[in-house]
């Protein structure tokens, strides 16, 4: 799932070598932290969140698949 975040956020980014993708493990749910370059922080929220929402999206979606929640947060 980690590499499926990345994949997606590496792409749409001007600078893909500063993309990071941690991991933090909880109770039931996995939250992937997502830090990219400040310059690239509009790209991936994109207008109105609408990009933000599909990657967010495309990772629940996958992870339904395997009675997973997660939860994608996205820093500087």
């Amino acid at each position: 799932m980690k590499e499926l975040v990345e994949f997606m956020v590496k792409n749409l980014v001007a600078n893909p070598d500063a993309v990071e993708v941690s991991e933090q493990e909880k109770e039931r749910e996995t939250v992937y932290v997502v830090k990219i370059a400040e310059e690239d922080f509009g790209r991936i929220i994109g207008r109105s969140g609408k990009v933000a929402t599909a990657i967010r999206t495309v990772v629940k979606t996958s992870a339904k698949k395997n009675n997973k929640r997660v939860f994608v947060k996205f820093e500087k």
